[in-house]
């Protein structure tokens, strides 16, 4: 079973939008689980106190590395198989490669950082691998938690119950996703495409396809394979 930890300085964020509709099913269902641990636990002063400035100057605080490795020794030993994650604006980009790569493990280990950032000796000594959700800076690694885990838990066998959907979604097969359309057949004098009222499956297929093709060369000519 896919198991998440969060190390967190706002663990009442959590579940938050993971608790709710499939996501919230599966994990009702037992696919899946999530726990949110307080930073500030791991704390040793009586202020509970988890960060510092920044060593050479400069504006801003730094999550001391000594409780942050506390909270990740505790959370996940040595012998915890789970990959320890930090959400970071300097991490490689989240891919839907890497969302499969997950959804097929024990889980994962998540670190959300704070302030101007971690202390560069907690992320080299635990290994810690640092992922984007994009090219912008948050306020903390929380939200950005939850889009990883969306991204991963949706992808957990039985979280999903039309698979065939998945198959065909943007960036399950290198192409961003086709035009979707329902009723009604005639929208502000605009008409459903006549091939998907067609009938002629093998029509629709190739028109989708097209689609995809042309929405992926228009808006992310990088997806395209040479």
């Amino acid at each position: 079973m896919f198991s998440a930890d969060i190390i967190t300085l706002f663990p009442d964020l959590f579940p938050g939008p993971l608790g709710a509709s499939v996501l919230g099913r599966g994990m009702a269902d037992g696919l899946w689980t999530l726990r949110a641990n307080h930073l500030r636990d791991f704390a040793t002063d009586k202020h509970r106190t988890v960060d510092d400035t920044p060593s050479g100057g400069g504006a801003g605080m730094v999550l001391k590395p000594d409780i942050l490795a506390k909270a990740i020794d505790t959370v996940a030993p040595a012998d915890d198989p789970r990959p320890r994650i930090l959400m970071s604006p300097r991490g490689k980009p989240l891919t839907q490669a890497r969302a499969h790569e997950l959804a097929i493990g024990p889980g994962a280990v998540i670190v959300c950082g704070r302030f101007e950032g971690v202390d560069q000796r907690v992320i080299d000594s635990r290994n810690l691998e640092e992922i984007s959700i994009g090219d912008y800076v948050l306020a903390g690694g929380e939200v950005a938690a939850m889009v990883l885990l969306e991204a991963v838990v949706r992808l957990i066998p039985g979280v999903l119950g039309a698979l065939d959907s998945r198959d065909e979604e943007s960036f399950e097969n290198g192409l961003l996703e086709y035009p979707h359309y329902t009723r009604p057949q005639t929208f502000e004098g605009t008409d459903i495409p006549a091939v998907l009222t067609s009938g002629d499956h093998a029509r629709i297929a190739r028109w989708r396809h097209e689609q995809s093709l042309a929405l992926t060369r228009a808006r992310r000519p990088d997806l395209m394979k040479d």
